[in-house]
């Protein structure tokens, strides 16, 4: 099948399947003398697989590094592809009837709980720890996790109070230069509250490579482009001029 073709049949956008092939994630299996891209039945398995992957909140980096293992099985990977979207399912399912409740509690039909009032939200687990840990280590993490336990409900409301201020602040100044005595500012700012606030301890080095981050994983991208489209690029870019001229 073509590009055109793939991309009518799948929903999804001709330069999307041109930047997969370009990172190498899904690379069709013939390119004729024209230089038209020809996706095999084998490569369509593996689009549905990435997907997959990415319904689940997975970045495009981390589902290249999966699916190229050698030890990655397809079997293997659907049947977790499964489990966890029936958990995603009873998850929304739950959230879907905590609406449908509140309505009607809003209506003065039925009466509602404070605690049935948060049926289907569950913070315990971190989707990101996991990968955190392996970024990272499990030091920096548990130092963070110990940090914001120690906390009053009231000291983290006011942590990402302050947190959302510096990200406003920041979208305000993404049209800027991020070399500019504002912009630099700004993220050093974002420097100062990491360094402090989050019990962890950024070197500039691991600052520059956080703010790639944000770029690279969709994520990140999605979370912080809500205050402003362009913003995970512009603190990129200024957290990058920061690093490298504070290094000693």
């Amino acid at each position: 099948m073509k590009v055109k073709e793939v991309a009518d049949l799948v929903g999804i956008s001709v330069r999307t399947l041109h930047h997969y092939d370009e990172i190498g994630l899904l690379t069709p299996d013939e390119t004729t003398e024209a230089g038209y891209r020809l996706y095999s039945d084998d490569n369509l398995e593996t689009l549905q697989q990435i997907l997959f992957f990415k319904e689940l909140g997975f970045p495009l980096k981390k589902i290249k590094e999966i699916i190229n293992s050698p030890s990655f099985d397809r079997r293997e990977a659907l049947k977790l592809h499964r489990k966890m979207l029936v958990e995603k399912r009873t998850r929304l399912d739950k959230m879907i009837s905590t609406i449908d409740k509140t309505i009607e509690h809003k209506k003065g039909a039925i009466q509602m709980t404070n605690k049935e009032k948060f049926e289907g939200f569950d913070f315990s687990q971190n989707p990101y720890e996991k990968e955190a840990r392996e970024r990272w280590g499990d030091e920096a993490v548990d130092r963070s996790n110990a940090k914001l336990k120690s906390m009053t409900e009231e000291e983290r409301k006011a942590l990402g109070d302050r947190m959302n201020e510096i990200y406003r602040n920041l979208a305000d100044l993404r049209d800027t230069s991020p070399e500019s005595e504002e912009a630099q500012a700004a993220i050093k700012e974002w420097y100062d509250f990491l360094n402090s606030d989050s019990g962890n301890h950024y070197s500039l080095e691991a600052f520059k490579g956080l703010g790639q981050m944000y770029v690279d994983d969709e994520r990140f991208t999605k979370n912080i482009d809500q205050f402003g489209e362009g913003l995970s690029r512009f603190m990129r870019d200024a957290m990058a001029v920061y690093a490298d001229k504070n290094k000693e």
